[in-house]
């Protein structure tokens, strides 16, 4: 199923993050444990299932194969669908003020 836009999931979220700079999968799934701070650790399986669907969606491409590793970058189009879940993750959080208002109350 194609991306429409639509909320990410947290693999697809974080797979997009480490790649604002180009990576290859190994080194792949330690920056999304970086950037997770340690919270997701992503297996092989997930990672390149998502990673197929990405650049079948234009989200990333692969931009070196040595025939051992490939290397992949975020598309301008992935980096706009990032920045767009950003947005709407920051509105989630916002609008949920309302339970630290609640608690003042109590």
């Amino acid at each position: 199923m194609a991306y429409n836009g639509g909320p990410m999931t947290e693999a697809m979220y974080y797979v997009l993050l480490a790649l604002m700079h180009p990576n290859h999968g190994y080194q792949l799934m330690h920056a999304i444990t970086e950037v997770s701070n340690g919270r997701l650790k992503m297996g092989p399986g997930t990672l390149y299932g998502v990673l197929s669907r990405m650049q079948t969606d234009g989200l990333i491409s692969l931009t070196e194969d040595d025939g051992r590793r490939k290397t992949y970058q975020i598309t301008s189009e992935g980096e706009h669908a990032l920045r767009t879940e950003y947005s709407r993750l920051k509105s989630l959080i916002q609008d949920g003020n309302i339970l630290e208002i609640g608690d003042e109350n109590e």
